[in-house]
C-alpha cells in the first residue's frame, strides 16, 4: 500500500498523472462509486463459501488504483515497476488496470462542467447546436506483431507507415479540444473506410448542417454529404498546368491546411500520453485506453479554460 506522503506527491505533480489536483479528486468522486458497485456486483455473482466482505481487505484502495492506472496511461510504465512503487503484487495491479481503465473509457469527452459526448452522434449534434466547425483525422498507433500463423495477422499491417498498427479517428472542434476518439481497427483499415464504418456518412446526411474539414484521405466523403466534409481542392491538371491554376490551387490548399492543422495538436496532445505512443500491452485493450484518454485529456482541457469561479 502506497504512503501517504507517496500518494500526495503524485496528486500534487501534474507531471506525473497529467492531471491537477482537481481533476482527480473529481474522478475518485466519480467512478469510485461505481467501481465499488462493480466490485461487489462480481463477488456476488458467483457461488461463495464466506459472505460477501468477508476475509482478507484490499491493500490497494481505490485512490491507489486510480492512480496506478493513471501513471500506467500517461508514462507507460511497466506493471512490475507500479507493483514496486505501491508496495503491492504485480498481478494486483494488473488487475487494477483492468478495471478501472474501462470505467474510465466510459465517461466519454468533456466539451463544458458536466457536459459530456460519448457518441459520435452527440459530437455531430453538439457541433450543430453550437455552429462549430468539426476536423478529423486518422492516427495510427504502434503495436506489437501477431503471433506467427494467425488468420488476421496481416490486417495489422499499415499500408502507410508499413508496421503493425491499429487506427482510431479523432475529432476535434475548431480549437484544437479532443471531442471523440473512436474504439481502434487494424492499421490496414482506410481513413475513409473507417469513418463509413463509423456512420459518419449517415449522421452528416441526415443531421444537422455541420462542417467537417479533413485531409485528402477522406476525398470522397464531400460528394456523399452533400458537402458537409470539406477536403483539400482536387487537382486537376496532373502535367503542364497553368501558373495560375499553380497559384491558386497552392493558395486555397495552404487556406485548408491552416485551418484543419488543429486536430494535428489534438492528436499530438494525446500521444503524450504514452500508452498512445506505442502500445505494448494486448490489442484488444487498445480501444479502452485511447477512449480513456480522450475523455482525460478532454476534461483536463476543460478545467484549463474554465475559470476558477465556474468550476
Amino acid at each position: 500500500m502506497v504512503r501517504n506522503t507517496t500518494r500526495s506527491a503524485i496528486i500534487s505533480n501534474r507531471r506525473i498523472t497529467g492531471l491537477t489536483a482537481e481533476v482527480i479528486a473529481e474522478l475518485v468522486a466519480e467512478v469510485g462509486p461505481l467501481w465499488h458497485e462493480r466490485h461487489q456486483a462480481r463477488l456476488a455473482s458467483r457461488p461463495r463459501k464466506r459472505a460477501v466482505g468477508a476475509g482478507a481487505k484490499h491493500r490497494l484502495v481505490f485512490v491507489d488504483r486510480l492512480l496506478a492506472t493513471l501513471v500506467h496511461l500517461r508514462h507507460a510504465a511497466t506493471h512490475d515497476v507500479l507493483a514496486c512503487w505501491f508496495e503491492v503484487d504485480r498481478s494486483t495491479i494488473t488487475r487494477a488496470i483492468g478495471e478501472v481503465r474501462p470505467l474510465l473509457a466510459e465517461r466519454g469527452c468533456t466539451v463544458s462542467p458536466g457536459v459530456r459526448l460519448r457518441t459520435l452522434a452527440e459530437v455531430i449534434d453538439h457541433l450543430g447546436a453550437s455552429g462549430k466547425t468539426g476536423i478529423i483525422d486518422g492516427t495510427e498507433i504502434r503495436v506489437r506483431r501477431p503471433a506467427a500463423g494467425r488468420k488476421d495477422r496481416d490486417t495489422f499491417i499499415s499500408g502507410k507507415n508499413k508496421q503493425n498498427a491499429v487506427k482510431t479517428m479523432v475529432l476535434t472542434d475548431q480549437n484544437g479540444r479532443v471531442l471523440f476518439s473512436s474504439p481502434a481497427t487494424p492499421g490496414s483499415c482506410a481513413d475513409i473506410t473507417h469513418a463509413r464504418q463509423l456512420g459518419l456518412v449517415k449522421l452528416l446526411a441526415d443531421g444537422p448542417a455541420v462542417e467537417i474539414l479533413a485531409d485528402a484521405g477522406y476525398q470522397g466523403l464531400g460528394a456523399q454529404t452533400g458537402g458537409r466534409v470539406v477536403t483539400p481542392p482536387h487537382r486537376k491538371f496532373k502535367k503542364n498546368a497553368p501558373d495560375w491554376y499553380e497559384e491558386m490551387h497552392e493558395r486555397q490548399r495552404k487556406a485548408h491546411s491552416s485551418r484543419r492543422i488543429r486536430v494535428e495538436h489534438g492528436i499530438a496532445h494525446l500521444k503524450n500520453w504514452r500508452a498512445l505512443a506505442r502500445h505494448l500491452g494486448r490489442r484488444e485493450h487498445m480501444s479502452d485506453t485511447v477512449q480513456a484518454v480522450a475523455g482525460l485529456l478532454s476534461r483536463q482541457q476543460t478545467a484549463d479554460l474554465t475559470p476558477a469561479r465556474q468550476r
